[in-house]
């Protein structure tokens, strides 16, 4: 069973799954759905068509589902949806969605969100990210799979950030970034490849050598980045990672992230 404080006020239609904890002093929403094992440890504010998955641990302060900041919000229903095994930390917000974007602003599975992080409305972050103290997504943005955004740092609204990106901490983020890529200073550039990150993920030596040598042909040879863009495309079978930079690249539509003498 559940255990619920006396003091949550919980909205009749709200669903609470099997074995969730709902702390003090929680406000839970008519229309969210909170799935098993998950504990609330209080003062938690849910609101919206907010869905969050199993086993999951959200501290005070938290508030999800909120409206969009977003001028042309008129008080739609709109939806958050969380996946499992995520810790969200003290002060994070996530809104929902606008109905012009779809309603959905989607956050993965296994996810940590530290203190005072937010997602803005119609962001969709995959799986295994984590947003350091205060890390902040403008709304439209779309995250990879184990990203990783540094302290006080900001993403502007609609820029995607490829899988396995490392963002440094206290940087503005304004274009896209490719996958494997790492990202540093005021406004961001991109400084190389997130090689710890790729270890981790068992990239062999021969594979960490064989995306270097491209990164550096596609970032640092000769030519315009546009020509050598065009002689990098038939390199995407050398390796996946490869051809995940190349079709990232090539379904971008906002400026990319480049290294500071590329630009």
């Amino acid at each position: 069973m559940s255990k619920i404080d006396p003091t949550a006020r919980i909205a009749d239609g709200a669903v609470i799954g099997e074995g969730t904890e709902i702390g003090p002093y929680c406000i839970i929403g008519a229309h969210v759905v909170i799935g098993s094992n998950c504990k609330l440890i209080g003062h938690v504010h849910i609101t919206a068509q907010t869905t969050i998955g199993d086993d999951c641990t959200i501290y005070p302060f938290a508030s999800l589902g909120t409206p969009p900041q977003s001028l042309s919000y008129r008080g739609e229903l709109t939806k958050l949806k969380i996946g499992s095994g995520c810790t969200i930390r003290e002060s994070v917000t996530m809104n929902a969605g606008t109905v012009a974007s779809g309603g959905v602003t989607e956050v993965g599975d296994r996810n940590y969100f530290m203190n005072c992080s937010h997602v803005g409305h119609d962001c969709h972050v995959g799986n295994d990210v984590i947003f350091a103290t205060s890390a902040t997504l403008g709304g439209h943005c779309e995250i990879g799979d184990f990203v990783f955004i540094g302290g006080l740092s900001a993403v502007h609204q609609f820029t995607r950030i490829g899988p396995q990106v490392m963002v440094g901490g206290v940087c503005g983020v304004r274009d896209d970034v490719i996958p494997f890529g790492l990202v540093n200073g005021q406004y961001a550039v991109l400084e190389g490849l997130n090689l710890i990150g790729m270890k981790r993920r068992k990239f062999t030596k021969q594979r960490l050598a064989t995306v270097r040598a491209f990164y550096q042909k596609l970032f640092h040879g000769p030519a315009t980045f546009a020509e050598r863009l065009e002689a990098a495309r038939p390199l995407a079978g050398d390796d996946p990672a490869i051809g995940e930079i190349l079709d990232f690249i090539g379904k971008g539509k906002r400026p990319l992230c480049l290294p500071a003498i590329a630009k």
